[in-house]
């Protein structure tokens, strides 16, 4: 008897969408037993709608996620990472491989971190190869880590580096030219709480003594924005 998984892939890339379900073929052409359902989404609305979808039919299995992904059109997600947090909250179960061409060491850090994910992997740093590899090995409870990744989590995994949600959403708000007395509408923090929050921000990417565009702009050479 088959074993059906389901699979969300979550990447804006039609190419790498196509070489990733493809992975998924070949990996059900080598083992009967596994029958993959796979739903694709480009964004982070259209991968909700696939998540509400899930919630009231069949829960997802596991998500191929990329974390630079076009934000949703309520504000409320901006990434790959706040979908995957959401993804854990509904399906505990889920197993989550990131699939994302960030390389800056704080960012990785914070990613995993935030989502623990079962397989992590840099885009430049895997062929078709060791793309399955990873995805028979994540299915198979193992955890699959690139190499980078791993070379990361030797020198930064003591490191505390980690911006949570309203962090995130707050620098994104920055980035689009928003006025720090315009963002309790955006926010739920007091005016006081959003100024704690950018001097904690300002002394993290230490611009301590810098203005607002000096932190976006080290906020972005990190790979926050």
């Amino acid at each position: 008897m088959k074993k059906t998984i389901n699979v969300l892939i979550v990447e804006d890339e039609p190419l790498i969408i196509e070489n990733l379900i493809a992975a998924f073929d070949r990996l059900g052409e080598s083992n009967a037993f596994l029958d993959f359902k796979i739903k694709p989404s480009t964004n982070c609305d259209d991968a909700s709608k696939e998540i509400d979808k899930a919630i009231n039919s069949k829960p997802f299995d596991l998500v191929l996620l990329d974390i630079s992904i076009p934000p949703s059109s309520d504000g409320r997600l901006l990434c790959g990472e706040d979908l995957g947090i959401e993804l854990k909250s509904y399906f505990p179960n889920i197993k989550i491989i990131v699939f994302t061409s960030h390389s800056n060491n704080y960012r990785l850090n914070s990613i995993l971190k935030s989502l623990n994910p079962d397989g992590f992997l840099i885009k430049s740093d895997i062929n078709f190869k060791k793309l399955l590899e990873a995805l028979e090995s994540v299915i198979n409870n193992l955890p699959y880590y690139s190499k980078v990744i791993l070379q990361l989590m030797r020198r930064y995994l003591a490191n505390d580096f980690i911006l949570d949600k309203i962090d995130r959403q707050l620098l994104y708000e920055l980035s689009k030219g928003t006025k720090t007395k315009n963002l309790t509408g955006l926010i739920p923090l007091s005016l006081s709480a959003i100024e704690s929050r950018k001097r904690n921000l300002k002394e993290l990417f230490e611009v301590e003594n810098g203005n607002d565009r000096q932190l976006i702009l080290r906020a972005e050479q990190h790979g926050f924005i």
